[in-house]
């Protein structure tokens, strides 16, 4: 089962109704989006999209979360391979612990996934699994809002990776939003990288 490239991802995804169609084109066309995709440092891509469809039904990110009321739009990312990513989402309103206020569950596992996508081109076979998370909430994060991911590498060792990431509303422009939700995790490479399925890896 291969999977599509990064480059493929981009024209995969097909909005299924007005509503998302109007989500998917203010991502696509937010200056952050345009400022990164100007830069040839970066690569742009939908990391969910990578996931073969016939996968993304037993993945909680690329399938469970995703749909109308949830994450009606796969997010976009910005990719400096082994250093960092930017990734632009909506969440949309079926999402929240308070009312009108995103779980702070799904906020932590987009962490936990970023910062994860973030490390893999800094291991030596480009996969790894969680060892440590940690996550400080500084503000509630609205429903039916847009939000920009951004990790970085800040130390690698071997098959040990640490990043550091946060979550920002975003905003008109591009400069930095509002902060939500600030953390860092270490991933390491297991020993057994080399058979382990990728699904949601970086292109070497």
């Amino acid at each position: 089962m291969s999977a599509p490239t990064d480059k493929e991802t981009l024209s995969l995804y097909q909005p299924g109704n007005d509503f998302a169609a109007r989500i998917n084109s203010s991502i696509v066309n937010h200056p952050v989006a345009q400022s990164l995709r100007a830069n040839p440092a970066y690569k742009e891509v939908r990391p969910h999209l990578r996931i073969p469809e016939s996968q993304r039904k037993y993945s909680l990110t690329a399938g469970t979360l995703t749909g109308p009321g949830r994450v009606p739009v796969p997010p976009l990312a910005f990719v400096e391979d082994g250093k960092s990513v930017v990734s632009i989402s909506y969440l949309s309103t079926d999402l929240c612990g308070h009312v009108g206020m995103v779980h702070g569950g799904m906020l932590a596992t987009m962490m936990d996934e970023g910062m994860a996508y973030c490390s893999f081109a800094a291991l030596p076979n480009k996969i790894g699994v969680t060892a440590s998370l940690t996550v400080n909430y500084r503000a509630p994060a609205p429903a039916g809002s847009f939000v920009v991911l951004k990790a970085e590498v800040v130390k690698v060792e071997g098959r040990k990776v640490w990043v550091k990431g946060r979550i920002e509303l975003l905003g008109d422009g591009i400069e930095p939003g509002k902060v939500l939700v600030e953390g860092e995790s270490l991933f390491v490479e297991p020993k057994y990288a080399k058979g382990m399925p990728r699904l949601l890896t970086v292109q070497k």
